[in-house]
């Protein structure tokens, strides 16, 4: 089963993955690894490295992050870049967090990807532009 590495600044990945918990229950293949104000590059650069060794090596791995160009983006594609078939992905959030830890089976990192960023694109959206999906979906029903 391809291997999910969620890092991010703070307590983002330890809170999205007890969040996860709550919903989903207990994930093989799958490690948090937070970036403290108290960390440093080194430190979790080899908090990230041990993660990768942890994990199941004969299937790819994804890292999913909080933020494009920060330090767990950038130490995570560092490795990425060093291990063929590891992908890593921006943006996380719990919608793209759950549905990507439950359709991951029989995905390779590429194919995760591709779907995580459809899913990403597709789960954004707002109160108002749901409430309007709503209307367009009744007045499409009342119709002849």
């Amino acid at each position: 089963m391809l291997g999910i590495i969620l890092t991010g600044h703070g307590g983002f990945a330890s809170g999205m993955e007890k969040a996860m918990k709550q919903i989903l229950g207990e994930q093989s293949q799958f490690i948090a690894v937070d970036f403290p104000e108290t960390s440093t590059t080194a430190l979790l650069t080899s908090q990230l490295e041990q993660a990768v060794s942890d994990l199941d090596s004969e299937d790819d791995i994804v890292f999913l992050t909080d933020l494009l160009g920060g330090t767990p983006f950038r130490v995570a594609s560092t490795l990425a870049m060093q291990k063929p078939g590891s992908e890593v992905i921006t943006g996380t959030n719990l919608q793209l967090l759950l549905e990507m830890v439950l359709d991951r089976e029989g995905l390779n990192g590429e194919a995760f990807r591709l779907q995580a960023l459809e899913c990403g694109h597709r789960d954004l959206t707002s109160l108002v532009d749901e409430l309007g999906r709503c209307r367009e979906e009744s007045t499409v029903e009342e119709g002849i």
